[in-house]
């Protein structure tokens, strides 16, 4: 499985360490990129892209999200005042100037996830609603045999005992189904990436 230490995140010179320390750590993956180089970031960004986001996961996996999303507006947990902008100030509004005025990269209507910015090396997106505040942040490393590979951290500010509570819920699913089809995913986008790029 690729779920690397947390000191690989940390160790990184990203500029997402510096508006978020308020935030923990949840999960650190890798995904294997043969071949990569130091200048394949936006490379490997357009082919997660055309590789589609969530409805194209495995039926598991697409089951788990609209159980999800089910329980989500049952429950009022994802009403549009738990979430960005209204719950929680946007990641955005801390942002030093040289990253405001930054590219943010693409919002996708496929995911709830929004963009914060996107750089050659590192993006992020965000996601609040009743439970947790949660950044995605992805990275362009050199791995352990010298390639470059995507590395992708999870940060969350949990929302009180109920959203500790859920996270503790969640992670035998994150672990078992959705990490490992993600990881199958953007893994064969990599390798998919001419294709994907002539279409």
């Amino acid at each position: 499985m690729p779920r690397i230490a947390e000191a690989t995140y940390i160790e990184q010179p990203w500029r997402i360490h510096e508006f978020t320390r308020d935030f923990d750590v949840e999960d650190v993956w890798s995904f294997h990129t043969p071949g990569a180089g130091p200048d394949d970031f936006p490379t490997m960004l357009a082919a997660m892209r055309a590789a589609g986001g969530p409805a194209k996961q495995p039926r598991l996996v697409r089951f788990l999200f609209a159980a999800r999303w089910k329980l989500g507006a049952l429950f009022g947990w994802d009403n549009a005042s738990t979430g960005v902008g209204e719950r929680v100030a946007s990641l955005r509004d801390r942002l030093p100037s040289d990253l405001r005025s930054a590219p943010r990269g693409p919002d996708d209507e496929g995911m709830p996830l929004t963009a914060v910015y996107e750089l050659d090396t590192e993006s992020a997106r965000e996601l609040a609603n009743k439970t947790v505040h949660t950044v995605m942040h992805l990275g362009w490393a050199r791995g352990a045999n010298g390639d470059y590979e995507l590395q992708m951290t999870v940060l969350v500010k949990p929302n009180g005992w109920f959203g500790r509570l859920y996270m503790t819920a969640i992670a035998p699913f994150r672990y078992l189904v959705v990490y490992p089809a993600l990881t199958r995913q953007w893994e064969r986008a990599w390798r998919d990436r001419h294709q994907a790029a002539t279409r």
